[in-house]
């Protein structure tokens, strides 16, 4: 297998595409989708499709959102209420939860402008989308600017509670995934060395093998003699 080093932006592929690195293209790295809600400073409900975030921590759970825009409702709503939801659309809703990104005028109640339902939640204040099999209840934590004097922050939160649904959290229904869970952004993979770019792509997780903490843990010249169970 031959692996080719890439240091800068190749010739073929433009440096910057829609706002982001030549780099988010190449390595078309998957990141979940989910619909952050909020109140916007006139007490309407905001909704924001973001990806490019993580969830973690063993002192409390908390999520990062590594690329918040500074000029977004998002930004300044949970800067305004220090509360926000992140929502996890199944593939049903999918669809819905899209047109948030187009009903989203100030004076516009984006959730049910978008065919969705607000509900509150219960610990921080904040809108909830009923139909997200998900929600995330999170207090801002801080921000830090990616890029000195940039135009994007990290955000994190700290969760402090969550909504699921009964048959998303049992395997033997629902489950979260496959087909019916979490949704992923697959950003517009691209072939650093002709420069065709995929439109972008929704993925979903699947099985492909399990495996214990025992097999983990093996010295490395056992390392072939693990077989994960398929």
């Amino acid at each position: 297998m031959r692996k080719r080093e890439f240091f800068s932006c190749p010739k073929e592929v433009q440096p910057e595409l829609f706002g982001f690195s030549w780099m988010e293209y190449v390595l078309a790295i998957p990141s979940p989708l989910v619909l952050v809600t909020s109140y916007k400073e006139n007490g309407l409900p905001n909704a924001a499709m973001q990806s490019w975030c993580t969830f973690t921590g063993n002192e409390g759970y908390h999520c990062l959102f590594s690329c918040v825009h500074k000029a977004e409702h998002m930004y300044s709503s949970v800067l305004a209420t220090k509360h926000f939801v992140v929502n996890f659309p199944s593939k049903d809703v999918f669809i819905r939860c899209m047109r948030t990104i187009k009903n989203n005028e100030y004076e516009t109640d984006e959730i049910t402008a978008s065919g969705l339902t607000v509900i509150p939640a219960k610990l921080v204040n904040a809108p909830m989308v009923k139909e997200c099999f998900l929600n995330l209840e999170c207090e801002f934590e801080w921000e830090k600017e990616l890029v000195p004097g940039g135009d994007h922050v990290v955000m994190c939160g700290k969760i402090v509670g969550f909504s699921i649904d009964e048959e998303y959290y049992d395997a033997q229904k629902k489950g979260r995934y496959g087909d019916n869970g979490y949704l992923y952004n697959i950003h517009c993979p691209t072939n650093p060395e002709t420069g065709k770019t995929e439109k972008t792509q929704i993925g979903v997780i699947k099985e492909y093998a399990t495996y214990t903490a025992k097999q983990i843990r093996c010295h490395p010249e056992n390392e072939t003699r693990i077989r994960f169970d398929k």
